[in-house]
This record gives structure tokens, C-alpha cells and sequence, in this order.
């Protein structure tokens, strides 16, 4: 049974009814007549009665009938109330559930590919637009550096972050090596850099620290800067995030977006970084997933669209944000099912 405030009015014989049009309408594209209902649904409700509880949604504002259509679509506000009050979360297939596991699980230990992996599944799953967010270099912890010796004053570096990310680039030392010098060089900057964070490189507090402990230790201390910038280039583009999106072309597949300047106008924001990055950050708190349907949307090329968001932190680091984009008729609960599902493989939910 319903509730109040927004809500007053809506018996349970309107719910229902306002649920069979939406559930037509992410299928169909196509205004929902009322014999459609009576055929469909076994409501033991006339054509008639039916198509008098249709009015009354309209009036109330929760599907309008577009072009004189005998039938109706949900409104934006019907959405709504079909997302907050009626929707049930879906059961994946055992097929669906094991891609998800699947993807994220052999991805937990490497955080620059995990956020791309979520949305590469959950854009296959749905068919919808994934976008995704990851923090990069300012969030690497080193953990060891490995120096391996290449030729003369050119040595390989290999580092391993707190995440078990392993990145490797060629360092140019200002003097030749010897294997034994490289040993001990590695032996230095894995104890004095262990624990710290990639953006703290360019600190002077760290930089004296490595000129320091090189003196101790014998080392020439005009290895340093070059060794430093080195580990920096290599963790990282120097952008507080990337954003990958997947499945760019699934949104030109809905019949909404056949209009050739709507097509331009939504593959235009989804092409922009910035814009992107607006898109998934505004207004996320917590672990809460967050549903803005049409007009809900700030950005006016996005109001004939839903986007389904949520903020992905794992052990309290935050790893990026995720968003699933598509017509304000898309498949709330198969979305929501399944974006729920990733949360839980990671331990969210």
C-alpha cells in the first residue's frame, strides 16, 4: 500500500497499472493502450476501467498521452515513483552473475583496471552506455622498486604499488652501473620510499630524504631527481582521474535518439572528459546508489535519459565512479540488479 505526500491517491489498481505501462514501455518504445493492459495482464479489469485509471494518471501526472495517442507512456515523475516504490530487484542469470564475478574478481588486486572491467561488464549485461572513473597516480603507494641493470648508465626499473600494480620503465643514470651498485640502489629507495604516495615524490621533505640516504649509503646523490621523476612517469599520466566509457554506440540504438542532433548532441557530452567527470561526481555520497531520471538531469542533453551512479570505495580508498546512461525507459531493475551485484563481488553491499 502506498504511502502519502507525493504519493496520495494512487490505489493499488493504479500501481498496478502504472507498472504494466512502464514494464510495456521498456520493452516496446511504443504508447501502451489500455486493451493492451486488459489482454496482458490479468488484472480482471475491463478495457474501459482500465482506460479510466489511465486518465487519472494522467492528470496526476504520471504518463502523458504523446500525439493524441489512445495510449499512454510513463512521464518522468512516473519513473520516478515506479523506482522509489515499485520496482523489485531482478534475479540475474547464474551466466550473468558469473561474468561480473569473474571480471571484477581477478581484477581486485590491480586497481587501474577494475573500474574499466565493472563497466565493460555491466555494458555488456545491459546494453547500456558505461562510463567509469579511476583515481590514478596522487593514489599509488609504493611498495618496492627493483632496479635491473641494462647497459652502462641505463637500468630497468621495475616498482610494485601497495595494490599490487607492477609498472616498468627505463631509467638513464648520470654515471655507468654495476650490477652490485644497482643492487644497492634498489636496496636504498625500496626503504626510503616504501609506504609513500606517488604525489608526495615532488616534496622536498622526500627529495632531501633520498639525497640524505644516498649520502649515508655512499650513492651519488645526482641519481636522485632522475630515479624520482622516473617512478612518477611511470604510476601515473599526473590526472587525478581517467575515464574509460564502454558501449558508447549501445545509446544510438535506442529509437529516442534517432533524431540526427539528439545522436550529436548525447555523443558530443559522452565524448567529454570533463563533462564526464561532472557527470559522476555530482552529488554522490557514500556508498548510496543514485538514480537521476529526465528532467532530474542538470545538463539539459541528458534530460531524455536516466543515469543510474554510484561512488566505488574499497578498505575507505576511493577507486572512482561508475555511471550507466540510457533512455529515461531503460531497464531500471535489470540495472539496478545488476550494478548491485558488482557492489557485492567487491564486498560493497
Amino acid at each position: 500500500m502506498l504511502l502519502g505526500g507525493a504519493y496520495l491517491g494512487l490505489n493499488d489498481r493504479k500501481m498496478k497499472i502504472l507498472a504494466a505501462i512502464i514494464k510495456d514501455y521498456i520493452v516496446t518504445a511504443e504508447p501502451i493502450a489500455s486493451r493492451t493492459i486488459a489482454k496482458k495482464y490479468d488484472f480482471g479489469l475491463s478495457s474501459a476501467t482500465i482506460r479510466n485509471e489511465m486518465s487519472d494518471l494522467e492528470e496526476m501526472g504520471y504518463v502523458v498521452a504523446p500525439h493524441a495517442s489512445s495510449g499512454r507512456i510513463p512521464s518522468d515523475k512516473g519513473y520516478r515513483l515506479y523506482v522509489d516504490q515499485v520496482m523489485k530487484r531482478r534475479k540475474l542469470t547464474t551466466e550473468q552473475q558469473a561474468l561480473i564475478v569473474q571480471a571484477l574478481q581477478q581484477e581486485m588486486g590491480r586497481m587501474e583496471s577494475l573500474m574499466q572491467e565493472m563497466a565493460r561488464a555491466i555494458s555488456y549485461i545491459t546494453n547500456y552506455t558505461t562510463v567509469a572513473t579511476q583515481q590514478t597516480a596522487k593514489q599509488h603507494i609504493i611498495k618496492h622498486i627493483q632496479l635491473v641493470p641494462v647497459d652502462g648508465a641505463v637500468v630497468a626499473m621495475v616498482i610494485v604499488t601497495a595494490e599490487n600494480e607492477v609498472r616498468n620503465c627505463t631509467v638513464v643514470l648520470p654515471m655507468s652501473a654495476s650490477p652490485a651498485l644497482v643492487a644497492k640502489i634498489s636496496k636504498v629507495m625500496s626503504r626510503t620510499l616504501g609506504g609513500v604516495g606517488v604525489g608526495e615524490l615532488g616534496n622536498v621533505l622526500y627529495i632531501s630524504m633520498m639525497r640524505h640516504q644516498f649520502g649515508q649509503e655512499g650513492l651519488d646523490t645526482a641519481m636522485v631527481d632522475p630515479l624520482l621523476e622516473a617512478i612518477y612517469n611511470a604510476l601515473g599520466t599526473g590526472e587525478p582521474q581517467q575515464v574509460h566509457t564502454v558501449g558508447i554506440k549501445n545509446i544510438l540504438e535506442f529509437p529516442e535518439f534517432a533524431d540526427l542532433e539528439k545522436a550529436r548532441a548525447i555523443m558530443g557530452i559522452l565524448e567529454e572528459k570533463d563533462e564526464l567527470l561532472a557527470l559522476l561526481s555530482g552529488g554522490l555520497t557514500g556508498d548510496k546508489i543514485h538514480i537521476t531520471i529526465g528532467a532530474e538531469n542538470q545538463e539539459q542533453i541528458l534530460q531524455n535519459c536516466s543515469v543510474i551512479r554510484a561512488k566505488i570505495s574499497i578498505d575507505q580508498q576511493f577507486c572512482g565512479n561508475i555511471a550507466i546512461i540510457g533512455p529515461t525507459r531503460m531497464d531500471y531493475a535489470q540495472v539496478m540488479s545488476v550494478l548491485q551485484t558488482a557492489l557485492a563481488t567487491l564486498g560493497l553491499k
